[in-house]
């Protein structure tokens, strides 16, 4: 007889029922919406979430059927992404920074049947009800509250709703390729498009991340999601944390500096994950209240570019590592993370500081390429640019609600980046396709003109934008804020570029501004810059 093995499904459930039975008693920290803090455990947050899948089976909730939240990072969210998915539905995490025309259609589009909001969206409901066709009911995160219950008509509160419900109810069992979650794109230009997750492509991905060269999380660390969990799942963050028993602190809606620097020494966080200008503001905040933090070990930077002189301040200043990673919606989202090579450990630290900026190698279950205009694969020699693609187990086939592939011919999920890739893995994304400057048929990255711009020490921030022109078609333009209490001139910042950079890759101008449009998940909205700073060259230009 031949030998074979079990055989059991990959399912969201089973990683909070893991973390409820063998890490029952280790603290979820949640900050409300309201003030306070809040210590649960995962044996409480997966009873919870089993009270909430039956309720809304109780509902009338059918598997893979959506139910969307629009919600801080807190312990009631928490509860829903395991409850929804274990019961077989599909957890729907929505941008409450979205424009209300992009909320009804991404809500209609998704045809979600239940809508979960925090106190602080609830005007959102209110405002954008009747507009909602498929929602049948409207669940406030809390306890009641008959000022909220006035606001919209037939408001139920997740609080009551658990306290009606058992403790018995059994997780089913679910085909682990079934979705678990949906997450739209932010669309910046068009209608946002959905990205369905499955079971397994949850689990897998969580697998994946959570290696060595990966997150590296412990069932001994404590853990800070920063990063919104309406932005691809937050990273995976809740599943991996669940899924290793470790410690997990929320933050709520409280993303400033100081009081994160609260939570990180009063939790004794280990492990925070953000983008970077999250990290600004907490690199301001510990300069400021003179904290060390002190237990913080490492953070993962991802969204966008990591300027090289948070990376070298976050080390020297704190003995904090930043690790950079790279990814997407459409990737779950982890593409890449930098972690170094046995063979870089006795580098110099400047150059071992300088693979670091970069956005690392896939980790095994995602594969990356470069390819040029027509498709043909590009060498990768560290040097050669091309057009990013990626497959693997836990990237998107199709969009949600489309029919066609949104891959490739041969399979490969085209990113919309511009990147080079080494022989040992190491990818560098050099830019956006769509934010790329493309001067006299030559290319300038904008990724780069900004880490010059930020780190000079008397710049808080900076964006660099292509503005057209007419000999040479586009030449770069930067958008500064400028350092509390500094006051750099336009021919200072131009002069931290010299030796820098080709002396034709100078932006051509800086524009100080008060501040930078940010979008839901922490990104500078470019198109925004684009179309008020892109043609300040036009008439000076020859």
């Amino acid at each position: 007889m031949n030998g074979t093995m079990m055989h059991q499904q990959l399912t969201i459930s089973s990683l909070i029922a893991h973390a409820a039975r063998y890490h029952g008693k280790t603290p979820v920290i949640s900050v409300e919406t309201e003030g306070g803090i809040v210590e649960t455990n995962w044996a409480e947050a997966e009873l919870n979430a089993r009270k909430l899948a039956s309720a809304l089976e109780n509902l009338g909730v059918q598997k893979g059927e959506r139910c969307a939240t629009i919600a801080w990072n807190n312990r009631r969210h928490l509860e829903i992404y395991f409850g929804v998915a274990g019961a077989g539905m599909v957890c729907h995490t929505i941008n409450p920074r979205l424009f209300p025309e992009q909320l009804i259609y991404i809500i209609n589009h998704a045809q979600d049947q239940v809508l979960f909001l925090d106190k602080t969206f609830l005007p959102i409901a209110a405002k954008l009800g009747e507009h909602l066709k498929t929602v049948k009911h409207v669940v406030l995160l809390g306890p009641r509250d008959e000022a909220a219950a006035e606001m919209v008509e037939g408001l139920l509160f997740y609080d009551e709703l658990l306290d009606a419900e058992g403790n018995d109810y059994a997780w089913p069992d679910i085909d682990e390729n079934m979705p678990s979650s949906l997450c739209y794109t932010s669309g910046t230009t068009g209608n946002p498009k959905g990205v369905q997750y499955t079971h397994r492509s949850n689990v897998l991905h969580s697998l994946g991340a959570n290696q060595p060269d990966g997150l590296g999380l412990s069932a001994r660390d404590t853990v800070l999601p920063v990063v919104p969990m309406f932005h691809a799942n937050a990273w995976g963050v809740p599943y991996v944390v669940a899924m290793v028993g470790a410690k997990l602190v929320l933050p709520g809606p409280g993303l400033d500096g100081e009081s994160l620097v609260k939570l990180i020494d009063g939790q004794k966080v280990t492990m925070a994950l953000g983008v970077p200008t999250i990290w600004m503001g907490l690199l301001a905040a510990l300069e400021s209240t003179g904290s060390k933090a002190e237990t913080l070990t490492r953070t993962l930077v991802g969204g966008s570019a990591l300027p090289s002189s948070m990376l070298k301040e976050f080390r020297e200043k704190y003995g904090v590592d930043l690790i950079h990673g790279w990814g997407m919606t459409e990737t779950s989202p982890l593409g890449s993370l930098n972690q170094l090579l046995q063979k870089h450990v006795d580098l110099p630290e400047d150059e071992q500081n300088k693979l670091r900026e970069g956005q690392g190698r896939p980790p095994f279950g995602v594969e990356l390429r470069l390819v040029d205009e027509n498709g043909a694969l590009l060498p990768e020699d560290g040097e050669t640019q091309g057009d990013l693609q990626i497959r693997g187990h836990w990237i998107v086939d199709s969009y949600f609600g489309v029919d066609e592939t949104a891959l490739t011919e041969d399979g490969w999920f085209d990113c919309g980046d511009v990147a080079t890739i080494d022989p040992d893995g190491y990818m560098i994304i050099r830019d956006r396709s769509k934010d790329i400057i493309k001067s006299g048929g030559e290319w300038i990255s904008t990724v780069e003109l900004e880490d010059i711009a930020i780190s000079h020490p008397h710049i808080a921030n900076a964006a660099a934008i292509a503005a057209r022109h007419k000999k040479w078609d586009e030449r770069p333009v930067v958008l500064a804020i400028k350092a509390e209490g500094k006051d750099p001139s336009e021919a200072d910042i131009l002069a931290h570029y010299d030796g820098r950079i080709a002396s034709w890759q100078i932006p051509n101008k800086v524009i100080f501004v008060d501040e930078l449009p940010i979008g839901g998940t922490g990104k500078v909205l470019k198109n925004k810059l684009r179309d008020q700073f892109g043609d300040v060259l036009w008439d000076e230009s020859a």
